[in-house]
């Protein structure tokens, strides 16, 4: 049912984010404080939906997307610590990662199912099991596979503060530069979450959750050969 990647250095994994400090400059104490109530709550509705899609997607999956409906993969969350992102398998299963940080992705691996989920931008909505397990957030910055997240901390400015806050599932970076791979589109992703850092409030966290309902119902932000 799940397709599992994990290979992260144990002392590694059990080193904190050495300088992380919580965001102070952006947003009020009254936002931070209530977010996460807000994240359970919308995410608990969430749920009334997520459950019908995993039937449907469970009836298509054998004939598009051949394999476990769902993928499991670590990344780096808040401080900088590992955990395991879950979403819908959307590529042909590999015994191991081999891309690296600063390759593209990997398009001829997406399967006919992965192609429609990836439209629809609903390839991570299992992630609202991580955000009830307190491991992301609906809005924050996207979490990076943890072994390209490891290359990152050393060659891209600011990537390291990013994760002063819990990941999200959507979030200002995945609404205005979309999917990105590589450290040079990925220094223009760190640039789009410290700004929602430094600049979080109700206002902005609105905007984005309107941004990512309509980004979902109308495809938008996701290239054409996706």
């Amino acid at each position: 049912m799940f397709d599992h990647h994990f290979s992260v250095d144990a002392a590694v994994a059990a080193k904190p984010a050495v300088g992380l400090k919580r965001p102070a400059a952006g947003g009020s104490l009254f936002f931070w404080a209530t977010k996460r109530a807000f994240d359970i709550a919308l995410d608990l509705a969430l749920m009334v939906l997520f459950v019908p899609l995993v039937a449907v997607l469970w009836v298509m999956n054998p004939f598009l997307n051949k394999g476990p409906l769902f993928f499991s993969q670590v990344r780096m969350g808040r401080d900088c610590r590992p955990f395991r992102a879950y979403k819908f398998r959307s590529m042909h299963h590999v015994s191991e990662i081999s891309r690296g940080a600063d390759d593209p992705l990997e398009i001829d691996r997406i399967t006919p199912l992965g192609r429609i989920i990836r439209r629809c931008r609903i390839d991570e909505l299992p992630q609202i099991i991580n955000v009830l397990r307190g491991d992301m957030s609906l809005i924050g910055p996207r979490p990076d596979y943890f072994e390209h997240a490891r290359v990152f901390l050393e060659t891209v400015p600011g990537y390291r503060a990013r994760h002063a806050i819990r990941p999200g599932i959507s979030g200002l970076a995945q609404i205005e530069v979309g999917y990105v791979a590589g450290a040079d589109a990925t220094r223009k992703k760190v640039a789009a979450d410290l700004y929602y850092i430094q600049n979080a409030g109700w206002r902005l966290e609105s905007a984005l959750i309107l941004k990512t309902i309509a980004t979902v119902l109308f495809f938008r932000a996701m290239p054409k050969s996706w």
